[in-house]
């Protein structure tokens, strides 16, 4: 089916008026009720029927059929919350030239928009090799329990997946896994005048130097070494006394080349502090290089690479690559933008690419 100028354009122009719309109602994480009721709104006037489960909203092509892989296109209706830097009202939609100012135009509202209007570019296609799916989800900026995490389960087996972040619509292939380890070091109290105690401070030190000299083994081709930070720590209670206790705190940047549980138990297995993960949540991601959907975005002239930061992604356990309109630069900062063409750009990048994969050649 070719793709027409008009079609597109059409597309782009309801998408952008959601994005407006979207903009102009606040939904910060565990806030996005009234955003929801837009995109149901959304659905109901294109007669698409839809399934929703607390602020998450998900539907499914037309002619749904089990015996097909699914493709989910998934991005999220949430935001942060405006830093005191921003001169525009961030409620406010706002267009100049070609910008589209407002809180969450960027991330991931562009992304977002676009890849419904993808979904129903492509919703009464009966020539589809694989079912579409396409979820709206709540609570990604907190990296939360009630969004997409609560949408997986209700879903069919999900072959590959494409969640919409801002990255000019190159091909993010790799996404780094995140662990926050929270360590303490034990000694024993006793008074600084004397030669007494075991100071938990030295021993905490010895075990930060091992994870500041450290490189593990195995390199990603895409996103590099795994990466780890001591961000915070704490101990003593007074001058004179030797800390009993020290803790602190790793950020954890893993790679496809190790699971989270992998890594681990090499920190623990080599420092003398207990460690403790706050969640095995936020898994790395990939996609193979040779998958058909990132084969049809090279072949559209974009790039491939590792992702430092993490998303969705990380709650998915199917192939999946993030791509969507707009600049990561722009994400959180004040007088947030997207460019309207990014928006038309991407929307037709996406049909494109989903062309070549899912419809009978």
């Amino acid at each position: 089916m070719v793709n027409t100028l008009e079609n597109i354009q059409t597309l782009t122009q309801e998408a952008i008026a959601l994005l407006k719309n979207l903009i102009e109602t606040p939904s910060f994480s565990k806030e996005e009720t009234n955003t929801a009721q837009l995109i149901v709104d959304f659905f109901t006037r294109k007669n698409i029927p839809f399934h929703t489960k607390k602020n998450n909203i998900w539907a499914y092509n037309l002619h749904f059929d089990e015996s097909k892989p699914t493709v989910l296109l998934n991005s999220h209706h949430d935001t942060v919350k405006p830093n005191k830097s921003w001169t525009l009202d961030p409620f406010k939609a706002i267009v100049e030239e070609d910008k589209l100012y407002g809180l969450g135009s960027n991330d991931a509202g562009g992304c977002l928009v676009s890849l419904i209007a993808t979904f129903c570019h492509f919703y009464e296609r009966e020539d589809l090799t694989y079912n579409i799916a396409i979820a709206t989800t709540a609570e990604e900026e907190i990296s939360g329990k009630e969004g997409l995490e609560i949408v997986v389960p209700e879903l069919p087996e999900v072959s590959f997946a494409i969640v919409g972040e801002p990255t000019e619509m190159h091909l993010a292939v790799a996404e780094k896994g995140l662990l926050v380890l929270d360590c303490i070091a034990k000694g024993k109290s006793g008074h600084a005048a004397r030669e007494e105690g075991e100071n938990a401070i030295y021993k905490a030190l010895t075990d930060i130097k091992w994870i500041t000299e450290y490189r593990f083994p195995k390199v990603s081709p895409t996103l590099g070494p795994v990466k780890m930070s001591v961000t915070i720590i704490n101990a003593g209670t007074q001058h004179n006394v030797v800390p009993d206790a020290c803790t602190f705190t790793i950020d954890v940047r893993v790679t496809d080349q190790y699971t989270l549980e992998e890594v681990i138990d090499e920190i623990q297995n080599n420092i003398q502090s207990e460690v403790a993960a706050r969640s095995i949540r936020l898994r790395p991601s990939s996609i193979p290089m040779d998958h058909p959907i990132v084969a049809e975005g090279l072949k559209l002239g974009r790039t491939a690479y590792g992702s430092p930061t993490t998303s969705d992604q990380a709650l998915l356990d199917c192939p999946s690559l993030k791509m969507g309109p707009g600049h990561s630069a722009r994400s959180h900062s004040a007088d947030e933008f997207i460019y309207l063409r990014e928006i038309e750009e991407g929307i037709a990048q996406y049909i494109a690419m989903l062309e070549g994969v899912v419809t009978k050649s």
